[in-house]
Order: C-alpha cells, then sequence, then structure tokens
C-alpha cells in the first residue's frame, strides 16, 4: 500500500511539473511574439499550433482595428491571399477522383478559349502546369478578370506569355489560379465559392469562404498597408469589397475571378490550421476523407525547381534542418503562413494584418521568426 501511495505521489508530481514547464513554455512563447511584434510593428497577429493532428496552442495578439481600438481574437477572420490557392487545388483533386478530369488536359478545352504560348504554338499547357506556376503564364495584364488571356478579348493576349516553353521554368502567377476557378465551375457546374464551402469547408466544419457577403462581417480583421516612406499604415477595405454587382451580372464558368480564387478566402487562423492539418494528414481530418493519399501525395510532391508542387511548396529554409511544406501570402498589407511537417507532425499557422517587414521574394521576416519562436518553445 505505501509503495502504491509513493508511486501516486511521484505521478502526481510528475504532473504537475508537466503543467508548470507547459505553462512556462507557453509564457515564454508570448513574450518572444510580443517582442517580435514591436520589433516589426505589427498591427495583430494571429497564430496557431498543430501537433499530431491537434491544436495545441491558438492564441491572437494586437489589435483587430486600430481606429476603434478593438483587439484581435482567435476567431477573427482575415483574407488569408495566396494560401486560397491551395483550396482551388484541393477541389481540382476532388474533380480529378471523380473521373471529371485529368491533371494532363489541355487548358485549352478545360477553359473554353485558345490558352497556348505563342511561341510555343505546338506545346499544349496542361492543368498541372497551371496548378505548378510552370504554365509560361505571367500576370503581366492583370488577372482580376480572363478578358486578360482571352484572345477574343484582348488583342494584347500573347504578352500574357513569357519566352521559355510551358513545363519548363517557373514563374509565380496569380491569373493561374483565377483561371483554375473557372474550371471547377465548368467541370462541377456549382458556382466556385459555392463548391469550396460545400465540398471543403462544410464537411471539415470550417467557417470560411470567399463571398463576402455570405460570412458574418464583423469578424473580418482590418488589414494595414505599411509605407515605409512615412513609417504610416492605411486600411484596405477593398480587401473584404462584396462585389455586389459582379455577383448580380455573373456568369458561371467566366466570371470566376470575381470571387478571387488565387486569394480570396476568407477564414480564421484556427481554422485554417484545422484545413492545414487535413493536408498533413495526406487528405483526412477528424474521419472526414477530403481527397485521397494519392491526391494529398501529388499537392505536395515538388513539380517545379524551386519546390513548388500544386499550391503547396516546399521550404527548407524556414526552420533550421526541417522540410516543411505549405504556402504564404501577401496582399493589401496582409501577411500569412502556412507550414507543416509531414512526417513529424507538426504545423503552424502565423497570420498579421500588418507590420514593416519588407516585403520580398523571401519569408516573410515577421512569420519567420514567429514559426521559429513557436517551434522553440512549444514543439521542439
Amino acid at each position: 500500500m505505501k509503495h502504491v501511495l509513493r508511486k501516486s505521489r511521484y505521478l502526481l508530481l510528475l504532473l504537475i511539473f508537466a503543467v508548470v514547464n507547459a505553462y512556462g513554455q507557453v509564457q515564454k512563447a508570448e513574450e518572444e511574439i510580443q517582442a517580435i511584434m514591436q520589433k516589426y510593428d505589427a498591427v495583430g497577429l494571429s497564430v496557431a499550433v498543430v501537433e499530431n493532428g491537434e491544436i495545441t496552442y491558438a492564441n491572437a495578439f494586437g489589435l483587430k482595428d486600430v481606429e476603434s481600438g478593438t483587439k484581435l481574437s482567435p476567431d477573427d477572420i482575415f483574407r488569408i491571399a495566396s494560401i486560397s490557392k491551395s483550396f482551388s487545388a484541393t477541389a481540382i483533386m476532388q474533380l480529378v477522383e471523380a473521373g471529371k478530369l485529368s491533371l494532363d488536359d489541355d487548358m485549352s478545352n478545360l477553359v473554353g478559349f485558345k490558352v497556348r504560348n505563342p511561341k510555343y504554338p505546338e506545346t499544349p499547357i496542361t492543368l498541372k502546369m497551371v496548378l505548378s506556376h510552370t504554365s509560361s503564364i505571367n500576370d503581366s495584364q492583370g488577372y482580376f478578370t480572363l478578358d486578360a488571356i482571352n484572345p477574343a478579348k484582348n488583342p494584347d493576349w500573347a504578352q500574357c506569355y513569357n519566352a521559355y516553353e510551358p513545363g519548363k521554368d517557373y514563374e509565380y502567377c496569380n491569373l493561374n489560379f483565377n483561371m483554375v476557378g473557372t474550371i471547377i465551375e465548368k467541370v462541377s457546374g456549382e458556382r466556385f465559392d459555392q463548391y469550396i464551402k460545400q465540398h471543403i469547408l462544410d464537411p471539415l466544419g470550417l467557417y470560411g469562404g470567399y463571398a463576402v457577403d455570405s460570412l458574418d462581417a464583423s469578424l473580418f480583421t482590418t488589414l494595414y498597408a505599411y509605407n515605409p516612406l512615412t513609417g504610416q499604415y492605411t486600411p484596405s477595405p477593398s480587401a473584404y469589397a462584396p462585389r455586389s454587382e459582379e455577383i448580380r451580372n455573373y456568369v458561371l464558368g467566366y466570371s470566376t475571378p470575381v470571387f478571387s480564387p488565387t486569394g480570396g478566402m476568407k477564414i480564421s487562423a484556427p481554422d485554417l490550421a484545422r484545413y492545414m492539418t487535413m493536408h498533413m494528414q495526406k487528405g483526412k481530418y477528424k474521419g472526414t476523407r477530403i481527397i485521397s493519399k494519392k491526391s494529398a501525395r501529388a499537392m505536395q510532391q515538388q513539380i517545379a525547381q524551386n519546390g513548388y508542387g500544386l499550391a503547396l511548396t516546399t521550404e527548407t529554409d524556414l526552420i533550421p534542418g526541417k522540410t516543411m511544406i505549405g504556402h504564404t501570402g501577401s496582399a493589401y498589407g496582409l501577411y500569412s503562413a502556412m507550414f507543416f511537417h509531414p512526417k513529424e507532425k507538426f504545423g503552424f499557422v502565423v497570420i498579421t494584418n500588418g507590420c514593416s517587414a519588407p516585403e520580398s521574394d523571401e519569408l516573410n521576416k515577421l512569420l519567420v521568426e514567429t514559426i521559429n519562436s513557436l517551434y522553440q518553445t512549444l514543439v521542439k
């Protein structure tokens, strides 16, 4: 009996030590986050940490809206910019699994007008090339409407193509994914925003979407563009423009860029972390399978020389010694990151609605430092 009591006390002490240690690590993480925010003049920051399929930490810091002084909450939602592309790619993989299209399909047949690099007229531009930014298409003519690349609508359509052969090089291109959204509509017969909601968000139990009018506007986090010359922040209300007139005159299979499949998802950091966990677990979350393991592996596989796959990219410089998979976003002053380690089963979502860390082709420094702090304090 004494032996049992001693063992029970020992286990209780271990539990108390673990709880105290965990609390200390959380406190350390939050102190470091506050310091990083101060370093880069961050307006607000929302973070989520995932380990072994569960969110182990989620919190929000700073302001949701400067003008009203409203504090940021973990439930507040952001327009997450280019992480949105992975939702479009996930939808495409669902349609591939349903036998409704193939990654090797010719884009010309899919979108309903000629999609060919005039310098390489015999080389088909495939759906896989578009999803991996190896299509040779660029954004020089814009990407807010498909008219930019439609030969019947734009006399300068040829400027949308680079000098290299499709499939031979990489250039990040938003127009690629606004065309992808169009394909989702044509193949499924459903409006893009509704398809994503019904086939990805709802099955995962996530609150978010592409249609502004379908969401609670009180949850929108104000995004702030930073001017490095003046040190001033300017709110970006257009990030949540409802586009009501365009939607009233919507043409299914052509008007899709209205919802910005390339960058228009609105979602909170914790819900984005749940979506990320689905990809980390090869297409399944909490018993719900969104895509097959084969499709999940295809999305994560490196295609372009820089590590980009199908709307997910491989990063070796994010956390020293760790190969991470995910995506970043940048628009209207917002910076976002969603990255996971597929084998060790941990991941991070970090979103700021404005900071002074400079925009560049490299990862935003605030995001990198925050992710590394969360890894060192809460995961490692």
